[in-house]
């Protein structure tokens, strides 16, 4: 079932569109092309390989923003069926995050291409890509289950989740590097956030061959999961309820 709705919702994003499953191609490279264009010509960047890492980041980000951001209507745009029909309703966010998962594997077909392009020869330590991704799935889908249920109680979590989302593009570390930060404080404030730990693990280990220490790699691997955990546990609290507030 979980598969069934998420493929469902893949083929429906690109429903009577012209080119259809090439956006999964074609978005990520067009904002890196408007990216790439300010930030080496308008705001000079001295990042090594920076159209590689400003991909990268886009494509890890835009898992986390689609998952988080589709999974708040994901049990209120289907209200009727999940009124009329019972199932695990942990089912819809799942899928969601399955759906935004499948769109990134596609982008990374994206990331192949200019990897061949720059003739770049990836490091050995690309092999910590696998667990990346499973921690970026893991935490998208942890917020997603809280956002899902809490959208039903509280429907200006949408608004005010778009404001975070849109905050959290400029303070992970996407189009720049976390040592444009002078302040260690700030660093280590930053470092909080799960996503720019998973994101700028996967800069170091993939374009630099830097592996990540210790403490980074478990902070992150356990802050990920506790926020599944956590994410799963509201949502199995609230969820019965959610009928009577349809």
């Amino acid at each position: 079932m979980i598969f069934s709705i998420a493929i469902s919702d893949l083929k429906l994003r690109y429903k009577n569109s012209f080119l259809g499953f090439m956006w999964s191609f074609l978005e990520p490279l067009l904002m890196l092309g408007v990216l790439y264009l300010v930030f080496t010509n308008i705001l000079k960047s001295n990042i090594v390989n920076y159209p590689l890492y400003l991909l990268l980041g886009l494509i890890m980000w835009n898992m986390f923003s689609r998952s988080t951001s589709n999974s708040l209507n994901a049990i209120i745009s289907r209200r009727g069926v999940v009124s009329q029909i019972y199932f695990p309703r942990e089912v819809l966010p799942i899928a969601t995050c399955i759906t935004t998962f499948i769109m990134m594997i596609f982008e990374f077909g994206a990331f192949a291409v200019f990897m061949i392009f720059f003739h770049f020869i990836p490091p050995y330590t690309i092999a910590f890509l696998p667990l990346l991704l499973v921690l970026l799935f893991a935490l998208s889908l942890g917020i997603s289950f809280s956002l899902s249920v809490g959208n039903v109680y509280f429907r200006d979590l949408q608004y005010i989740w778009n404001v975070i989302l849109q905050a959290g593009f400029f303070t992970i570390p996407i189009i720049f590097s976390l040592d444009v930060y002078h302040n260690e404080a700030i660093k280590k404030i930053l470092y909080l956030n799960p996503v720019t730990g998973i994101i700028d693990i996967a800069h170091n280990t993939m374009l630099y061959g830097t592996l990540p220490t210790a403490n980074e790699l478990t902070y992150t691997v356990v802050l990920s999961f506790i926020i599944l955990f956590f994410g799963y546990a509201v949502f199995r609290k609230f969820e019965s309820k959610t009928i009577e507030v349809l």
